[in-house]
Order: structure tokens, then sequence, then C-alpha cells
């Protein structure tokens, strides 16, 4: 883990990928971590149905976490 996050322009994308890096870090399950992250994220947007939310949080955790992919990911239009 540990994946440089600075390069991710949507701060709620940040945001989540350094809370799950943080939560798995600690030792939170995988699980665990990403039910957080999916609040987190609808806590950013609230507008966000709970299935999109989930989709967005696994597509960015697979992407930064799992691959170490470092370009831009679908998601979100904010900023």
């Amino acid at each position: 883990m540990g994946s440089e996050t600075s390069h991710i322009v949507r701060n709620c994308e940040r945001a989540v990928v350094t809370a799950y890096q943080e939560l798995r870090q600690v030792g939170t399950t995988d699980v665990s971590a990403f039910h957080a992250c999916t609040t987190l994220y609808r806590i950013h947007h609230p507008e966000a149905s709970l299935n999109e939310a989930r989709r967005l949080v696994s597509e960015w955790i697979d992407h930064h976490v799992v691959h170490h992919r470092p370009g831009p990911t679908t998601g979100c239009e904010c900023v």
C-alpha cells in the first residue's frame, strides 16, 4: 500500500483512496474499509445512489491500490 495519491485530481477520489489505504494499514478489514469509503464518497456526493458510490469506490480502489495505475479514472465530474 502507500500509493502516491497527489496526482489524483478529484478531491473525493483522493479522499477515498487515501482513507482506504490508511484504514487497511491499521488493520481494518477490506470489507469494512470499503464500506467506510463508500460512506465517505456519499458525504462528498449525497446525490449519489449507494450503487453508484459502490461502483466508483471499487473502481478507484482497483485502479489506484490494486493495480497501482497512475492515469486518470472514470467517475464523477467534480474537481
